[in-house]
């Protein structure tokens, strides 16, 4: 099976008048900031918790605990809809508003669903 890749597609025009290429570039620096932003979260996070999951009060290791559990057992996916669809709708009227107003709002609530996500792994 022989098959003849056209490499130079990158460098064409895309409907909307931009290359393909600088569609691919942008898409690669909002990936690297959200996995970025979400591992700074993740490392201070679950940092935190973990280190509440050693102590010697038994509620204290209780939350932490229950924090691992509650992020650790509902699928990243689940929590990706959940951080941006439902939480700006329990939020106060203004603030949920604001937050789905937001240019980048995809970023913000990505960036939160992976970094707890990603933190309640940290703190095992």
């Amino acid at each position: 099976m022989h098959y003849n890749w056209n490499w130079g597609i990158f460098w064409e025009m895309s409907p909307d008048g931009i290359p393909y290429i600088d569609t691919l570039l942008a898409g690669l620096k909002w990936t690297l900031a959200t996995a970025a932003s979400a591992w700074i979260m993740a490392l201070i996070l679950g940092t935190i918790f973990g280190t509440l999951r050693t102590t010697t009060k038994p509620w204290v290791v209780r939350i932490a605990n229950g924090y691992v559990e509650l992020f650790r057992n509902i699928p990243l996916l689940v929590q990706m809809f959940l951080w941006y669809f439902v939480m700006p709708e329990l939020l106060p009227g203004a603030f949920g508003d604001w937050i789905k107003s937001l240019p980048d709002a995809s970023f913000v609530t990505a960036t939160l669903a992976l970094g707890f996500f990603t933190s309640s792994r940290v703190a095992v």
